[in-house]
């Protein structure tokens, strides 16, 4: 891949063959992951290597002190305050993306939020509010709604986007709101209306040993062909 002349100057830090650039992402990320490893990895002259969590859940393994290079977020709130504990470069935050919520069921009977009341789903699926800014987004979809209290008693949490995803697909749930990167074509997306935008940030940790690949590597995110593959995993332009 041609290194973009703004990334030129970072070259000279980066450190010997061999090396990892580890980045600690959101879930939702998943299918991605390999997409932008690849062609991230040649300009680096290093493997980049993905860990996958909820943003809370990897916001405290940084302040526990893991070793990543770079912090991916769902959202910025959990970059920004990660930030003004110490943990992260603050110079180096960057929204990569907007996020989207959509709604699956197995059966293909819920199609609609409306759906959820049927008497016949039982378990409604979402992220955990508490770890995963795609459960803060569920929760205020659904009470903007006006179904929050009609279906609270239905709703089971995963951990994070993908586990809420496996729940609906093995059929421990009847249906999960979650992440459109998860559920491009076939789930249903959500207006955008219905909840506070998704701006997913990210930013190098002060504790990186190649603090120079780590800004390359978000500098290639906000590129045409990091865009390009963001977006054709479902994620939308910041």
């Amino acid at each position: 891949m041609r290194v973009l002349p703004a990334l030129a100057f970072l070259i000279g830090l980066l450190p010997a063959s061999g090396a990892e650039l580890l980045v600690g992402a959101a879930s939702d990320l998943g299918t991605l992951s390999d997409k932008l490893g690849m062609p991230a990895s040649k300009p680096l002259g290093m493997r980049v290597r993905f860990t996958l969590a909820s943003s809370g859940d990897l916001a405290q393994q940084i302040a526990n002190g893991a070793p990543f290079d770079v912090f991916l977020s769902a959202n910025e709130s959990y970059v920004t305050d990660s930030v003004k504990k110490g943990y992260l470069d603050g110079s180096t935050v960057q929204v990569y993306a907007r996020g989207k919520l959509a709604l699956w069921s197995k059966s293909g009977s819920v199609r609609s939020l409306d759906d959820l009341r049927k008497p016949g789903v039982l378990h409604v699926a979402i992220p955990d509010p508490q770890h995963a800014p795609y459960g803060i987004a569920a929760r205020a979809a659904l009470e903007k709604s006006g179904l929050w209290k009609s279906i609270e008693s239905k709703i089971v949490y995963g951990e994070n986007v993908r586990q809420a995803l496996q729940f609906a697909e093995t059929g421990n749930a009847d249906a999960v709101i979650t992440s459109w990167t998860l559920l491009q074509h076939r789930g249903v997306l959500l207006s955008e209306d219905l909840y506070p935008p998704i701006r997913q940030a990210g930013a190098v940790l002060k504790s990186s040993a190649q603090p120079g690949a780590a800004r390359m590597f978000l500098k290639f995110l906000s590129s045409p062909e990091g865009q390009k593959i963001l977006a054709e995993g479902g994620l939308f332009p910041p």
